[in-house]
């Protein structure tokens, strides 16, 4: 049987969640499938009864409609719930289960990237405040980081976010960004800024530490100004590539039932579809 799953956004188009799920299924040898469906919020709905009829086995959710697809699930994981979104779907007894995998994806490209980090982290600096960043700061706190700095042009939203971490983040202006560089082991931009076809992200990065990581969830291009910078100060450049690829696999493993590494040769793929790359 064809196990068909899916990724729903709008727009969707530019996902390229279908290549790294079609790669394990070749390499699995598997019978499957893995489609993109453009989905507005207002026919979310109308997609999820598809879904239950038996349509498909589950699948992915994206922007804008993470938060939507909440209140249409039957079980929501303490991690979605904790998150307020989920990007992860599967049906089990009849039921429609909701996770979110983008803390696990974050982490795991990092554990991958930097062995022991977490032990050599004293303070984050996070920049941006959205779903992107409320990831992070989860899985920061769940490897026992106590103290996260966190700035967004909005501090109003800052400030929010902050208040779901009480004694572990603190909201700070965006104009301290280069003091709070240089009392920072560890950056994360969770921002689109500096993404293709978006503004610049434009910090001081002088006051960086040498061996700072600096991680930036953006991977189009793959290299942003924020890492070739932090690269030239002696700082360790994590892409944000890698997070995309480790938050695929616990859907993978949930749908097909293999649970898929993520390999030198998946990477290469993605890079080939990534302009510049």
């Amino acid at each position: 049987m064809t196990r068909r799953c899916f990724i729903i956004g709008h727009p969707v188009a530019h996902s390229r969640s279908p290549l790294i799920h079609g790669h394990w299924l070749v390499e699995h040898g598997l019978a499957g499938s893995y489609e993109r469906v453009d989905v507005a919020p207002a026919e979310m709905a109308g997609f999820i009864a598809r879904l239950r009829a038996g349509e498909f086995v589950g699948g992915n959710v994206t922007v804008p409609n993470k938060e939507v697809v909440l209140p249409l699930l039957d079980e929501i994981s303490q991690t979605a719930r904790a998150m307020g979104a989920a990007n992860t779907l599967w049906l089990e007894d009849g039921r429609l289960h909701g996770d979110n995998t983008d803390a696990y994806g974050f982490l795991a490209h990092l554990d991958a990237c930097v062995p022991g980090w977490a032990q050599q982290s004293v303070a984050a600096l996070v920049l941006g405040a959205g779903g992107a960043a409320r990831a992070v700061i989860h899985g920061l706190v769940a490897r026992g980081l106590r103290r996260i700095l966190l700035v967004n042009r909005s501090p109003e939203r800052a400030l929010e976010l902050a208040e779901a971490f009480p004694k572990v983040v603190e909201a700070r202006a965006w104009q301290e960004v280069a003091a709070l560089v240089g009392e920072s082991s560890l950056i994360v931009n969770t921002t689109s800024l500096g993404m293709h076809g978006q503004p610049q992200l434009e910090i001081d990065l002088s006051a960086l530490r040498p061996g700072t990581i600096v991680d930036d969830i953006v991977y189009v291009p793959l290299e942003t100004s924020l890492l070739a910078e932090a690269r030239r100060r002696g700082g360790i450049p994590v892409d944000g590539l890698g997070m995309l690829l480790h938050q695929a696999v616990p859907g993978f493993e949930r749908w097909f039932g293999v649970r898929p590494q993520v390999t030198a040769a998946l990477r290469a793929k993605l890079e080939a579809d990534i302009p510049g790359a």
